[in-house]
């Protein structure tokens, strides 16, 4: 299975992980849950009119976490995707967010998850480490 798709449907199976980015020297945590597969690569979505999205835009260093049993972590860069077929995307996969996105997802930034190293961990023993 591809690496990325593993963490998608870990996450997926999770509903919910944190986000962690970076302002200034303070690190920022929140909660997501808009996740997408789109061509064996592993997306996240942010509105545009956030915090997180400009931390993103001046540092593209986050960390994401997810529990499901075990205990996911991801250390990656976040990448800005401006292609309307990654927005197209993610509203086909989460329809709920039309609403707020708008019609053709222009409230939306789509990150595109690179540099990742996903680890799985068992309370705190590493059981798989995934790089994608």
């Amino acid at each position: 299975m591809n690496e990325a798709k593993k963490v998608f449907e870990f996450l997926e199976e999770a509903k919910t992980f944190y986000l962690t980015t970076v302002e200034g020297d303070q690190p920022r945590v929140r909660i997501y849950g808009a996740q997408l597969l789109f061509e064996d690569k592993l997306y996240l979505m942010s509105f545009a009119r956030t915090a997180a999205a400009s931390q993103l835009k001046a540092n593209s260093k986050a960390e994401l976490c997810a529990f499901k049993g075990l205990t996911l972590r991801v250390e990656c860069n976040l990448v800005e995707d401006t292609r309307q077929e990654v927005k197209d995307a993610m509203l086909a996969h989460m329809p709920v967010l039309k609403a707020a996105l708008g019609e053709n997802g222009e409230n939306a930034v789509m990150w595109e998850v690179k540099n990742a190293t996903a680890t799985f961990y068992k309370m705190m023993e590493p059981v798989e480490a995934l790089k994608f």
